[in-house]
């Protein structure tokens, strides 16, 4: 694991970013713990860090895109980040068309043939981020990859990859909890 990585993963922690209780998720479902992201991008030191380790996998796996995009709300600062990093333009797509002025559900320039990275806080069915890459392709735009800071691997990969779409992601829930145990052994050491 990079030292970049294992920093995420420890700043998750640090931050609060995930919450032990019982909550109902966006997706419906009930769980035992939450990831709320929100509360790490608040974080400057953690937007840069997303921003680098994002770009950093892009280049890895030769993912080639002209525009960023980010459904609003979780995603926009670190779609913005992720721009600031490597000056590439942004796209911000909203829950649903608006009701009022332009109508467009799309905020940012969007160009027939336009290869997009869609960047998203948390996976969970992948549902939301699934409805913002119909949204980009209703606009002609080619969604060639989706990077989410952490999957809670509850079936998002494997339902993107059946629409054709590649989730990839900087942290599971996995590695998350094998932290948490880690940290739980050290503290308690036998």
């Amino acid at each position: 694991m990079s030292k970049k990585k294992a920093k995420l993963i420890e700043m998750i922690f640090k931050e609060k970013a995930i919450e032990f209780g019982h909550f109902i998720l966006s997706s419906g479902k009930e769980s035992n713990y939450y990831i709320n992201i929100k509360k790490l991008i608040t974080k400057p030191e953690a937007l840069k860090l997303i921003a680098s380790l994002m770009s950093s996998k892009a280049k890895e796996l030769g993912i080639e895109y002209d525009k960023i995009a980010g459904p609003e709300l979780g995603a926009v600062p670190i779609a913005v980040s992720l721009a600031l990093e490597t000056g590439k333009p942004i796209l911000i797509v909203r829950k649903k068309k608006k009701s009022y002025g332009t109508g467009r559900q799309i905020e940012g320039v969007v160009e027939a043939g336009d290869r997009v990275l869609l960047v998203e806080d948390v996976t969970t069915t992948g549902n939301s981020v699934l409805r913002a890459a119909k949204a980009l392709e209703e606009e002609d735009a080619k969604v060639v990859a989706i990077m989410v800071v952490v999957d809670r691997e509850e079936g998002a990969k494997e339902a993107l990859s059946r629409e054709g779409y590649t989730l990839i992601s900087l942290v599971t829930v996995g590695e998350l909890f094998e932290y948490k145990e880690r940290q739980r052994i050290r503290s308690n050491p036998q």
